[in-house]
């Protein structure tokens, strides 16, 4: 798997093109991956709300949740379904509308300079096996094309928003993932 240098599209992901994203600042260096953890209705997997919410055309009347979310206007950079499946919404290159307001490190607006990448799952249901070894191989491939996203620079939504985002939640295994990368976990 590798990131195209000139598009910013993974070519190992379906891509589906999200409406919800600008240009970068100038000169900003993408140096941080946000892990998020979603699913639509919550605590349900599959299906198509997610690929929904992130090109604006939710139903809002097809769940009662989707009432409340359908105008959001949000997306991510890649989405990583339950069976490990990749879905990419938004180039790397571009700022996706994944954090919101955020910090990391002393910097506002993490959306400048991280890649989003959701997870379908839920903060209190485990995250499915195949799930982390495709975390990690994108984690790789993204690290390759953007040398700034250093061992350190991997944070939770949960970890740049507190008190306003709890994903990807206890559920989630970091030192898990930790391994799969080769890094230290203790």
């Amino acid at each position: 798997m590798r990131v195209d240098a000139l598009t910013g599209w993974l070519d190992a992901a379906r891509h589906v093109c999200s409406p919800n994203w600008d240009e970068r600042p100038a000169g900003c260096r993408i140096d941080l991956i946000v892990v998020h953890g979603i699913s639509l209705p919550p605590g349900e997997f599959g299906g198509s709300w997610i690929d929904a919410l992130f090109t604006n055309t939710l139903d809002p009347v097809a769940h009662p949740y989707f009432a409340a979310i359908a105008g959001l206007r949000v997306s991510a950079h890649l989405l990583i379904r339950r069976d490990g499946q990749l879905t990419q919404y938004v180039s790397c290159h571009h700022r996706a509308w994944h954090a919101g307001e955020s910090i990391y490190a002393g910097r506002r607006r993490c959306n400048d300079f991280s890649i989003g990448v959701e997870l379908e799952g839920a903060d209190t249901i485990p995250y499915d096996d195949r799930q982390y070894p495709a975390l990690a191989t994108v984690i790789r491939a993204l690290r390759e094309a953007y040398p700034a996203i250093l061992p350190n620079r991997l944070a939770g939504h949960a970890d740049i928003a507190p008190g306003r985002k709890t994903d990807p939640g206890p559920a989630f295994d970091w030192r898990r993932l930790r391994r799969l990368l080769g890094e230290q976990t203790d």
